[in-house]
């Protein structure tokens, strides 16, 4: 511990010839291994900063719930609407500085913690409560989604189908849902979260825009936290044109303009209804779409969607629409979501489902078979191959430091950020065992004694449970390395079809407990990560995870 006396301020000015020997005797020792972490990370800690403040639990509790309510709230519109965790980040700061400055300082004892003192106002709003608070948000974001995946269900359940489930059927497939993918998330830490080539894109992108609105500029510069006010301003002003104003800009499609009357022009051209070539657009949340942002992403992940992208729309779906006409593609839209039938009507999914949530074989047969368009049938295909991908992908590329990790247990080079994480108590192993034992105790006996609302067997729990596990830890690589997450709801719901067909109810309960246990998963370790670079004490992280969880799960309900 000693080393961690004299730390290294963050700087991200190149060394003189005079100080290369020290710079890079720091950077062997020290500093991270990856360029854009030494960039942004600063290698520096206050153990002394309070996080249990009143201030925190106030805002964080607050920013879960009004997020929670709000986002699943817009996810029923037919574009829905996301308050990401950002906005939390911006807003808290400026009332968190203000409960600093009125709230009183007068120190007081609680019963039963001996001679231990607190206060309403510690000091000045600290960087590692906003942390904290942000993390709270991030209930209110589920991964990105918006909401709780599993609420899909209810609605499919009560809109959908016109049938009902009760309350506790509800929450408990939620709350299980919601909270299963972290047992297994605390015991994968040491393996995408300790190691400095685990880098997370994303987290820095948060750790950059918290060191802007806390740390101050020396100079006469512009300073961080007010080049960040005009460009939030800015775009926020750009937005109201192709948000509300004039919502053409958000996909300007001109070869659709140059031929309207053409048929091949619209499912060629149109950035909406079609495969969007030549498409332009000058909306920049259309643009962040496809990659969770370009400015995030390393160069190698988004060369390697653009070439994903130009062999998809360009190369296989010309081929497999109008060259080989694949399964009578032509018959039903380019480009589309619905189910069809063969002469190419919208399929009626709800008369082909009788009263036990179980396909009704004589309806269907009078049906006939469902139909896909042939963009939907390919990016399921596509999307087995990217799970088939990322196994191998880890396999050749991760394997052996996996594997090694896993022998080394803790003992292998650690850099500045994860020695001074080990001042602070780590959490137990057996908090995650706990959490993760009682939550499937749970989710078995909800399977079990509530079979007839969610149709799901007990084994479909484990199975969809072992291969969310699986899977946890390649895509969590992944995504440390690449800021891409690929997703398991296409395998998922694959797999049941399979296994157990004629289900739709038990096949999106095995879909979501399988696909969204690993996502939070992915999640949790996402912000394990963002705690591990602004020197969050674990416990701290711990309890506030779980208790955001908890409280997603009923402001959902």
């Amino acid at each position: 511990m000693g080393s961690l006396e004299i730390q290294t301020p963050y700087t991200s000015s190149r060394p003189t010839d005079l100080e290369k020997p020290i710079a890079d005797a720091v950077e062997d020792d020290d500093v991270s291994p990856i360029e854009e972490v030494r960039l942004t990370v600063a290698n520096t800690d206050d153990p002394t900063l309070p996080v249990w403040t009143f201030r925190m639990w106030f805002l964080g509790l607050i920013s879960c719930s009004l997020l929670a309510f709000l986002n699943q709230f817009f996810s029923y519109r037919t574009e829905p609407l996301v308050i990401s965790q950002i906005t939390v980040q911006v807003a808290s700061l400026p009332i968190g500085r203000s409960m600093a400055a009125v709230l009183p300082k007068t120190k007081f004892k609680i019963p039963g913690f001996g001679s231990r003192t607190f206060s309403l106002n510690p000091g000045p709003f600290n960087i590692k409560e906003h942390v904290l608070i942000s993390i709270f948000a991030n209930a209110g974001s589920a991964f990105g989604s918006g909401s709780a995946y599993a609420v899909g269900i209810v609605t499919i359940i009560k809109a959908f189908y016109g049938r009902s489930i009760s309350f506790l059927a509800g929450w408990l497939l939620i709350t299980t849902t919601q909270v299963l993918g972290y047992g297994w998330a605390g015991l994968l830490r040491k393996y995408v979260v300790e190691p400095a080539h685990m880098w997370w894109p994303g987290t820095l992108v948060q750790v950059s825009l918290f060191r802007a609105l806390h740390e101050k500029d020396d100079g006469h510069r512009m300073t961080r936290a007010k080049f960040f006010v005009i460009a939030l301003a800015c775009s926020f002003v750009w937005y109201l044109f192709p948000g509300y104003l004039f919502t053409t800009l958000s996909s300007i499609s001109w070869v659709c303009w140059v031929f309207p009357k053409s048929v091949t022009a619209q499912q060629l051209g149109s950035g909406m209804r079609g495969l969007g070539l030549g498409a332009i657009t000058l909306d920049w949340s259309v643009v962040a779409s496809f990659l969770f942002s370009p400015l995030i992403s390393p160069f190698f992940a988004i060369a390697n969607v653009l070439v994903g992208y130009v062999f998809i729309i360009c190369v296989a779906m010309p081929l497999a629409y109008w060259g080989l006409d694949l399964y009578s593609a032509r018959k039903f839209p380019i480009f589309s979501s619905h189910l069809f039938t063969a002469e190419g009507h919208k399929y009626n999914i709800t008369a082909i489902v009788n009263n036990k949530f179980q396909l009704d074989i004589p309806n269907y047969e009078q049906q006939g078979r469902i139909h896909l368009s042939m963009f939907f049938a390919l990016s399921y295909g596509f999307g087995f191959a990217t799970i088939a991908a990322t196994l191998t992908h880890v396999a050749f590329f991760y394997g052996r430091e996996i594997l090694q990790k896993y022998r080394a247990s803790y003992k292998g080079r650690e850099d500045i950020h994860t020695r001074l994480m080990k001042r602070y108590k780590d959490i137990p192993s057996w908090w995650f065992y706990l959490l993760l034992s009682v939550t499937l105790i749970v989710a078995l006996a909800l399977c079990i004694f509530l079979n007839d609302q969610v149709q799901m067997p007990w084994w479909g729990l484990i199975f969809a449970s072992a291969m969310a596990f699986v899977f946890t830890l390649p895509i969590s690589i992944i995504t440390a390395t690449t800021n891409q997450t690929p997703g398991l709801n296409i395998i998922t719901e694959y797999v049941m079809g399979i296994i157990l067909p004629g289900r739709p109810i038990a096949n999106v309960c095995f879909k979501t407990y399988g696909y969204m246990s690993m996502a939070q998963a992915v999640s949790f370790l996402n912000d394990f990560k963002l705690g591990h670079y602004m020197k969050i004490p674990p416990r701290s992280m711990f309890l506030v995870q779980v208790h955001f969880s908890q409280n997603y799960c009923l402001d959902n309900k």
